[in-house]
């Protein structure tokens, strides 16, 4: 049976390709989002930010969404997908206040015959702290954790397995058939399980850059190239297959749920928090690498790549930013350059080469793969994209 459903936080990263999924269903869908400018662009059959093959959806489906900032939209619907994050303090603790507030306000409009699901990335015994604030009102509380690849997520949604779990068993039912619509491959678990498989899997993924930007740092300690070790630590050999490329690993979920499974642990998750400590040290470092090599009071910097991964528009914890203020508190002269965020000082890509001295290959956009510099440039690339 089609529905009705409001999408919290419908003009976000994981809201929006989850409602044109659905809106694809032929059901109802009401994006709502505080954001005016992101509604009015929603409604105009726009994407808010980018995402492959949102175009093919929104031509096709457009009639069977809407935004606003109406809590009609909350009132009238037969499910409620909350996909809010949860921002976290710079100690790690998350700010929950923040995120049960919605939960209170939501409380005014909701009624018992509402499938309640919880989609974001929430601190363990937050799905519990919602039951208590719903209880009176709702009791069809599930949790069922988005695993999507951002910028990807309209291709991922039919194929990934979709966490699902609820505060009894009618809830679980509920939300195992309200995703059949999407899926067919559902995984049943407990509601502290699935809140760990969430932080779990994004901390693996944190932990594992780690890794190879600790070696890639190693390496130029000692005047050797990873690139090279790498690819013989690999070849032929299994084992080491999967060992990530260095580079700006960030992003507000690999961060932000790495350090939040940290605060779970009073600070106690180690590979967590040396994760974090080597990730967020990379910017510095390769700014500390060069000012050993150049005077670069009389260099010009170009940064190629904005966003904090490859083919996405998203600068949220972005270590392009971060190296950026480097500069910019040492007083040195750069360019900046992305394909997809359009930053109020960028230049072309080709500008940028030409007039930069160093360049920083900051994120592997596919288009910067082919992209020829001549050999009088300094390049700085963990990423192995460019040629020279």
């Amino acid at each position: 049976m089609k529905k009705k459903i409001c999408i919290i936080g419908g003009g976000g990263h994981v809201g929006f390709p989850i409602g044109l999924m659905l809106s694809s269903k032929n059901n109802k869908v009401f994006f709502y989002d505080k954001n005016i400018d992101v509604c009015n662009k929603i409604n105009r059959g726009l994407a808010p930010y980018y995402e492959e093959n949102s175009r093919i959806y929104i031509s096709k489906f457009k009639n069977n969404y809407i935004a606003g900032y109406d809590t009609h939209f909350i009132s009238q619907s037969d499910v409620i997908i909350v996909c809010i994050g949860t921002p976290v303090y710079k100690n790690s603790f998350p700010k929950l206040k923040q995120f049960l507030s919605l939960i209170y306000f939501l409380r005014r409009y909701v009624n018992k015959n509402q499938l309640i699901i919880i989609r974001s990335s929430v601190y363990p015994g937050t799905i519990e702290k919602i039951q208590k604030i719903l209880g009176t009102q709702n009791n069809n509380i599930a949790y069922c954790p988005e695993r999507i690849l951002q910028g990807a997520s309209l291709k991922e949604l039919p194929y990934l397995p979709q966490i699902v779990s609820g505060i009894n068993n009618k809830s679980i039912k509920l939300a195992k058939l309200f995703f059949l619509n999407i899926t067919k491959k559902i995984i049943i678990t407990s509601i502290l399980e699935a809140e760990l498989i969430k932080l779990f899997s994004n901390s693996w993924r944190y932990i594992n850059f780690a890794v190879s930007n600790e070696f890639y740092m190693i390496c130029e300690k000692l005047g050797v190239s990873y690139k090279n070790i790498r690819d013989k630590m690999m070849y032929g050999y299994k084992r080491n297959a999967n060992i990530p490329k260095s580079g700006f690993a960030a992003g507000p979920c690999l961060v932000k749920d790495t350090m939040q499974l940290s605060n779970v642990l009073g600070g106690g998750f180690n590979l967590g928090n040396s994760a974090l400590k080597i990730n967020e040290n990379l910017p510095k470092f390769i700014f500390d690498q060069l000012n050993k090599k150049f005077n670069l009071k009389n260099k010009t910097v170009g940064i190629l790549g904005l966003s904090f991964k490859a083919e996405v528009d998203d600068i949220r914890d972005s270590l392009s930013i971060k190296f950026i203020k480097i500069l910019k508190n040492k007083k040195i002269k750069y360019y900046v350059s992305d394909e997809y965020y359009k930053h109020s000082l960028g230049v072309s890509k080709k500008e940028l080469i030409k007039r930069s001295d160093i360049i920083i290959l900051a994120t592997p956009h596919k288009k910067y793969s082919g992209l020829k510099i001549g050999k009088n440039k300094i390049i700085v690339d963990t990423w192995n994209f460019l040629k020279q």
